[in-house]
């Protein structure tokens, strides 16, 4: 009898994750739909969007920085390693400058700053919530959504299309520090070659990406933050969720645009 019933409670198990799945992605559609729209509605809480600005964009800054410019060092080393086998190594500065600006940028400033921000917002606003503040705003007749999260959405969106800009320049300029310096490249010839490799759409895709990288690294660290429960292991929980969500999303969003912008 037993092994009669065994299938049957592996489908029910599978179409209850199933069920829930579909739940936890029409519950954050929605708390993300609500955040984007009440940007347009007033009021705006602009000390709010101010200070998340500073956080994310200024204060991030050094870590996003010292990561690309040794990722563009670290780049071209390898390249070099795999070209001097064929005798190519004039291809290096034109993979330097393409895997900085249209992958390697976006993707590794919006894993630091999904580690660094993400982490912070899921905290702070989990504290909020079982300190029962979020209740406390409600009673004053004040959206939490529009006060807490509306703002962050929207400084992130902002913040990170600089930072990977700035991440782009760092990452080209330690692949060319390393070419020049370590490799014995000639700086004209590598500056030229990176001036003809690069053109504005690989940065123009790549500021895209940023933005949608900033929306979805603070769109996981409020809604993680908004919905955790049971205390500070509840928000320690959120926070780790928060950011391992942020990150698999980033990569999985990062292969989406990529295929949209660049398959043939």
């Amino acid at each position: 009898m037993y092994q009669l019933k065994r299938p049957w409670i592996w489908i029910a198990l599978l179409g209850r994750m199933a069920l829930n799945g579909v739940r936890e992605t029409g519950t954050l559609a929605l708390f993300a739909l609500s955040g984007f729209i009440n940007i347009f509605y007033p009021p705006f809480y602009w000390r709010i969007f101010l200070g998340s600005l500073l956080d994310i964009g200024y204060l991030s800054l050094p870590v996003v920085a010292l990561t690309a410019l040794f990722s563009g060092g670290v780049i071209a080393l390898q390249s070099y390693t795999g070209m001097s086998q064929y005798h190519v190594n004039s291809a290096i500065a034109n993979i330097v400058v393409l895997a900085v600006t249209r992958e390697l940028g976006p993707v590794l400033a919006g894993l630091m700053v999904a580690g660094r921000v993400g982490a912070a917002m899921a905290a702070e606003i989990g504290t909020m919530q079982v300190t029962n503040q979020i209740d406390a705003l409600k009673t004053l007749s004040t959206n939490p959504i529009k006060y807490l999260v509306t703002p962050r959405l929207l400084a992130a969106t902002l913040a990170l299309p600089f930072l990977v800009l700035i991440a782009d320049i760092l990452g080209v300029l330690g692949g060319f520090t390393v070419s020049v310096i370590k490799l014995g490249f000639s700086s004209q010839g590598y500056i030229a070659a990176t001036m003809n490799a690069v053109k504005p759409i690989d940065i123009t895709i790549g500021l895209v990406k940023a933005a949608v990288f900033g929306f979805l690294i603070a769109l996981m660290g409020c809604y993680h933050g908004y919905r955790s429960r049971g205390g500070a292991q509840g928000v320690g929980a959120a926070t780790t969720s928060a950011v391992v969500a942020a990150s698999i999303l980033l990569l999985v969003f990062d292969y989406l645009l990529t295929d949209i912008f660049f398959a043939k």
